[in-house]
């Protein structure tokens, strides 16, 4: 698991610095969209500060991230 920011270029989305293997599948978190995301209090808090955390270049591999999302499956 890697993250990487882009731009959308003539509706595709062109990675700054990364390369991925054709026919990678990505998950896309854009700024400023207009849908609404509501989370219960708790789980947004948490989200806050892992955020904070990623600006701080803290942060765990992604490993033990994904062992961490499946809980909320």
């Amino acid at each position: 698991m890697q993250v990487a920011t882009g731009t959308v270029v003539h509706g595709k989305v062109v990675l700054d610095g990364v390369s991925l293997p054709e026919g990678a599948v990505v998950t896309i978190l854009a700024k400023g969209s207009a849908a609404t995301i509501r989370l219960p209090p708790a789980l947004q808090a948490e989200l806050e500060e892992a955020i904070a955390e990623a600006d701080r270049e803290e942060g765990i591999a992604g490993e033990e991230l994904l062992d961490k999302l499946r809980k909320y499956d």
